[in-house]
């Protein structure tokens, strides 16, 4: 992972966003698409943020070259709970390393849960994320916004990337997710295979575990109708570790769409 050092590059000064786009000199901009109200009291929003040419930020799970993004809600008022949803992403391919992002203009849709339905919500948050070119830094953008809480009706923006966001194992037909773990140097090895018409071209997977576990890039191939993702796994701490099976959870990427798989079995 390339990262400067922030003495070195501008960005890494701290930028407030507020609910509209404003112009600065930074090669990405963000604001709080307002969205609408669902008939039982959530609000949907989104943040946008708006790179310039050249730029890319990361997914969820960035890859060994990306940075993983962080959001800090402490600061939001009248929210119960809130609910990301990502947006199909791109992988690059930068000095033989694999990242999964995003280019151009990203919508992260979210689902807002407020505490009371009758009152403002208040989207008063930070988001922490990592931004590239030639070179990479640490970004934060603030946010600070109230959700008006009036439409009903969906807004484009915001209904287009939930449309673009993987589809789920049963939307997508997967018959079955079954992870076999060996034992494996300094960790595991786990070899999922997932039964589910292909996503489309080169297909390529990501495998994620419970916290503090790094899982490899899997090396991905199709063994007739199933798809097969074989990945190491070590856990921060260097320490022995054991998995729980309903946390790893799968992310098929194709040239048509995605798959999200929550959970395997015993294979």
């Amino acid at each position: 992972m390339n990262k400067t050092l922030c003495s070195a590059f501008a960005l890494c000064a701290a930028l407030a966003v507020p609910a509209s786009a404003q112009s600065f000199d930074a090669p990405v901009q963000a604001d709080v698409v307002q969205g609408w109200v669902l008939p039982n009291g959530q609000r949907v929003a989104a943040l946008r943020l708006m790179l310039d040419p050249g730029w890319k930020t990361y997914w969820r799970a960035p890859g060994d070259a990306g940075i993983p993004p962080q959001f800090d809600w402490s600061r939001a008022r009248n929210i119960d709970d809130v609910r990301i949803t990502w947006p199909q992403p791109r992988v690059f391919h930068d000095g033989g390393m694999r990242s999964i992002g995003y280019k151009e203009t990203l919508v992260i849709p979210l689902h807002i849960a407020p505490k009371r339905a009758d009152k403002p919500v208040r989207l008063k948050m930070r988001m922490d994320l990592g931004i590239c070119s030639d070179i990479c830094a640490p970004f934060t953008l603030n946010f600070d916004t109230v959700l008006d809480g009036t439409a009903t009706k969906p807004v484009p923006a915001i209904a287009a990337a939930l449309a673009s966001a993987p589809f789920s194992a049963q939307e997508a037909g997967v018959r079955s997710a079954t992870c076999r773990i060996t034992p494996a140097e300094n960790g595991l090895q786990i070899e999922a295979r997932v039964a589910v018409p292909s996503a489309g071209g080169q297909e390529q997977t990501v495998i994620e575990a419970q916290p503090g576990i790094w899982v490899s890039e899997p090396t991905t191939r199709r063994d007739g109708n199933q798809l097969v993702a074989t990945a190491r796994m070590v856990h921060s701490s260097g320490n022995a570790f054991s998995l729980d099976r309903s946390d790893v959870r799968i992310t098929i990427l194709g040239s048509s769409h995605s798959v999200d798989i929550q959970g395997c079995t015993a294979g």
